[in-house]
């Protein structure tokens, strides 16, 4: 009777510590220290009948018998701490040795995009699309024509002022035509210049009317002029075209490289799926170039060809004054051929009629 109260004692203490080891956080209780003695241990077991007996005559105070567990070591296994987040240790589970904290795992940081080491303008065009290069390379061809066009035309519109200015001087002092296209002349004889082929034209109008009447050779002689003073007016504005066509367009293209440039860069940041700003700045960098050659090639363009605007209005008005005295020459001419005509009618009559009077009168016979 004794030997079974022993058992059953023991199976309970069993079923407690299995099912504390099952409830996480929950420190395992202190197993009892005394061990069943060594004769339940080595004597043979008894027959089946009385320990069944046993069991049946005390069915109120067992709990169901639990599933059979390993035997309870002796000496038992300290109980885990709580804060481990681990089971209660167990012979099937030993307990585990406290283990350092967790580092959190940093993952490798995206390969950012770097910007070039040269940020001067030439290393930013090196660094560029092929189309922002292309836009740089026209924008730079545009600016050299510009300053091209400045130098070529800007000696030629000098020049051209300065031959006319002392040619329209030596005009004025003249007294007639024939001198004035003498004192125009150069040094081999030959008239040069708008204002020589103005002097020219009227002489070889004059030649040819000879013959006729005064008002007809004013007039011929006029728009003779008129069409010299317009040839030389755009033989000097050849060219300043192209610098109002620079001025207005070099922006927009400019601008094109802007876009293009901006363009890349939002395509980059997709492709490297980051905000960083090292990936949007060369693309920026270089789109602000191409806007910045652009306006280095217009602003000149436009400031150059107002200059020589200016400049051919003024060329214009002195070949205008140029004409204005070629025409008083040729005016004063005309009436001194005039006037150089008309007395030779009045001397002929008086000479005639003084004939006339000198007759002697016709004998009358007398009756």
């Amino acid at each position: 009777m004794m030997r079974a109260f022993r058992l059953a004692l023991v199976a309970m203490s069993l079923s407690v510590v299995a099912a504390q080891a099952q409830v996480p956080g929950q420190p395992a209780p202190q197993t009892p220290t005394e061990a069943a003695p060594p004769t339940a241990q080595t004597q043979p077991a008894a027959p089946s009948q009385p320990a069944v007996t046993a069991q049946q005559a005390a069915p109120a105070q067992t709990p169901p018998a639990a599933p059979a567990q390993p035997a309870t070591p002796t000496n038992p296994l300290p109980p885990a701490l709580p804060q481990l987040g681990i089971n209660p240790p167990s012979t099937a589970h030993p307990p585990l040795t406290p283990a350092s904290p967790a580092t959190p795992v940093v993952a490798p940081p995206a390969a950012a995009a770097t910007l070039p080491h040269d940020l001067s303008p030439w290393g930013m065009f090196m660094a560029a699309d092929i189309v922002v290069k292309g836009v740089i390379l026209g924008l730079a061809f545009a600016s050299l024509v510009t300053w091209t066009i400045w130098l070529a035309k800007a000696m030629e519109l000098a020049a051209a002022k300065r031959s006319a200015g002392r040619a329209l001087r030596r005009i004025e002092a003249a007294d007639n035509l024939s001198a004035a296209a003498g004192a125009a002349a150069g040094k081999n004889g030959k008239l040069r210049g708008a204002v020589g082929q103005l002097l020219s034209a009227a002489l070889a109008e004059t030649r040819r009317s000879a013959d006729l009447g005064e008002d007809g050779i004013k007039e011929r002689v006029a728009i003779a002029l008129s069409r010299i003073e317009a040839r030389a007016g755009r033989s000097m504005a050849r060219g300043t075209g192209l610098l109002a066509t620079i001025g207005s367009t070099a922006p927009f293209v400019g601008l094109f490289g802007t876009v293009w440039g901006i363009m890349n860069s939002f395509i980059g940041i997709s492709q490297a799926k980051t905000t960083n700003l090292a990936v949007v700045a060369p693309g920026i960098a270089e789109a602000l170039l191409a806007t910045a050659i652009g306006l280095v090639a217009a602003i000149p363009a436009v400031i150059i060809y107002n200059v020589f605007a200016r400049a051919i209005t003024g060329y214009r008005a002195t070949l205008s004054d140029a004409s204005g005295e070629i025409l008083r020459h040729l005016s004063r001419d005309l009436e001194r051929r005039q006037r150089a005509v008309a007395p030779a009618p009045r001397a002929a009559s008086a000479s005639s009629a003084s004939a006339a009077a000198a007759a002697p009168a016709p004998l009358v016979p007398a009756e």
